[in-house]
């Protein structure tokens, strides 16, 4: 069984026991969350559930395993004969979630 949820404008495909990381969520490490934009279940046996935009009933049980940033992305801006050189650096911040379960279906 596994669901499509939406969380910060993108989605995540979240089965029972999987980690997914997403972007930053402003919760405690360890603290358990429910993902209620649910956009589609998968069960074992039946057909998919489609939402119209969301499956109704359907919420994504997880834990928060952590915090971290990702590697650092270099933008650099160069512009020949003009002398005009900008180097900027940035690190977009994640959650690390532990999918606990798929529930109300």
């Amino acid at each position: 069984m596994y669901a499509v949820v939406r969380t910060g404008g993108r989605q995540y495909r979240a089965e029972p026991g999987k980690i997914i990381d997403v972007e930053k969520l402003p919760v405690e490490e360890g603290a358990s969350l429910a993902l209620n934009e649910v956009l589609l279940v998968v069960p074992e046996d039946g057909a998919p559930l489609i939402g119209r935009p969301l499956v109704a009933g359907a919420v994504v049980q997880a834990t928060v395993v952590g915090h971290y940033r990702a590697q650092k992305v270099i933008i650099w801006k160069y512009r020949p004969g003009l002398r005009y050189r900008r180097r900027r650096g940035h690190r977009q911040t994640y959650t690390r979630l532990k999918i606990e379960g798929v529930t109300g279906i």
